[in-house]
């Protein structure tokens, strides 16, 4: 597939990153020479100096023959005017642009669907990274919540703590605690060693971060038999009235006890009339009175979601030594992820949360949803199976006749209303809708193929 990315950001420049491992034809676009060298130096893509949004710019990028193009600059008038030079003047199939504006997105029926801004996919960074936070806080003890089947099947990741009542065995007894509830674990990820894709008979051991699938009705009973399970939250303080803290506090408001801290008075101001129940505090969440006098130590979430890396880095560590149950931080540097201590319990990257939604609408295949996991290094997706034994590799076989590579397991099935957990037993079905995971991303393409509708494989 030949794809032009606008923007050789952070999004832009990891989108690139996943699709050139994947023998797609990329062609980078941006204004900064540096960035693009440094871009051109680790990957193989073909760059182009320029403004995305000049028909010049877009004709030296190949727009003529291009695919699909992904517009992710810093500029949302940039990103929505280069789709509509690239469909006007060369009728480009595919645009995607990232559209991060609220006064952009709440007229979107108006501009986008009617046509008057020919965007066919608009991906909204902020609302991605506030619906990723809503789901953790209303899963207590998950690192990551993932949606799957439109919402029937979730794929979990929690830190298995010494206590849970299957950590130190082995997984198959998980059945025997909860006969009624049925669950498969998809990889576990041990610190210091490669994944483990499990079987029946391998150990939990305590620390190990499990990822598994189940029913959406069942999330609460199979995390807790990897850990004591985590009392509901109620209390939840915002560091950063942006517009994810604001959203963030609009969403959740009316189920919890709210607080937001906000340096700007402007902005609190704001925020005092957007915000109904919510309590609205002019400070800064670096200051340790303040955090102290609003009782920081019965707050069961404080969530760093300023637009500083570095001060909600600080922020996070200092509410946790003061007592938070939980904090939760927005970090869009990838180089500090790795470096966070233990003080900080989950790290939210939005261009991993905006990346995720790109690659659904870029995979080949009937592909529903799409998650990038553990900085990009692992995947889960959910694909649809189409033809018949005839025509497929896949549809009227077993599981456990799959020809998976080692590093791909099968999660869930999604047929019509029914969820079904993936077991060898299970046959594949027309129109299933099955969740996989990948602990290689780079076996996506083997995937894609299996899952092809073709002729004359028996």
């Amino acid at each position: 597939m030949k794809i032009i990315i606008l923007g050789a950001g952070q999004v832009g420049g990891t989108l690139a990153e996943h699709l050139a491992d994947e023998q797609n034809d990329i062609t980078v676009v941006d204004e900064q020479t540096s960035t693009l060298k440094r871009l051109a130096e680790r990957l193989d893509v073909r760059t182009v100096l320029g403004n995305g949004a000049h028909p010049s710019t877009l004709m030296d990028a190949g727009a003529e023959n291009a695919d699909m193009l992904i517009a992710v600059t810093d500029s949302d008038e940039i990103n929505m005017l280069a789709c509509s030079v690239a469909f006007t003047l060369y009728r480009t199939p595919t645009k995607i642009s990232r559209v991060r504006s609220a006064s952009y997105l709440v007229e979107h029926h108006a501009l986008f669907e009617s046509g008057a801004i020919p965007v066919d996919v608009i991906i909204g960074p902020e609302q991605l990274v506030t619906t990723n936070i809503e789901q953790l806080i209303a899963n207590p003890g998950s690192l990551q919540v993932l949606d799957f089947a439109g919402g029937r099947i979730r794929l979990v990741a929690v830190k298995a703590l010494a206590g849970g009542p299957i950590v130190g065995r082995e997984l198959q007894e998980i059945r025997e605690h909860m006969p009624r509830v049925d669950t498969r674990v998809a990889a576990i990820f041990r610190a210091g060693g490669d994944p483990i894709i499990p079987e029946g008979t391998t150990v939990v051991e305590p620390n190990d971060e499990v990822f598994f699938i189940a029913a959406r009705e069942h999330i609460r009973e199979v995390t807790s038999e990897l850990r004591k399970i985590d009392k509901p939250y109620h209390r939840v303080m915002i560091a950063g009235g942006g517009n994810i803290g604001a959203t963030l506090a609009q969403r959740l408001e009316k189920q919890y006890q709210v607080k937001v801290i906000e340096r700007s008075h402007d902005r609190c101001r704001t925020l005092s009339d957007l915000l109904e129940d919510s309590i609205v505090l002019h400070g800064s969440g670096n200051e340790p009175l303040l955090l102290k006098q609003e009782n920081i130590e019965n707050t069961d979430v404080f969530c760093a979601l300023t637009d500083n890396d570095e001060s909600n880095i600080m922020m996070s560590m200092l509410a946790k030594k003061l007592g938070a149950a939980k904090v939760i931080t927005l970090i869009t540097n990838a180089a500090y992820a790795d470096l966070i201590s233990e003080e900080i319990d989950i790290a939210i990257s939005p261009q991993q949360v905006t990346i995720s939604s790109l690659l659904m609408h870029v995979r080949q295949g009937d592909i529903s949803a799409v998650h990038s996991l553990r900085r990009g290094a692992a995947e889960a997706i959910e694909l649809t199976a189409h033809g018949d034994a005839r025509s497929s590799k896949v549809v009227g076989r077993r599981l456990d006749e799959l020809s998976l590579p080692s590093s791909v397991t099968v999660g869930a099935i999604l047929r019509g209303d029914r969820v079904l957990i993936a077991h060898d037993d299970v046959v594949v079905e027309a129109n299933d809708h099955v969740i996989l995971f990948l602990t290689k991303r780079t076996q996506i393409s083997a995937v894609e193929k299996l899952f092809a509708v073709g002729f004359g494989f028996i």
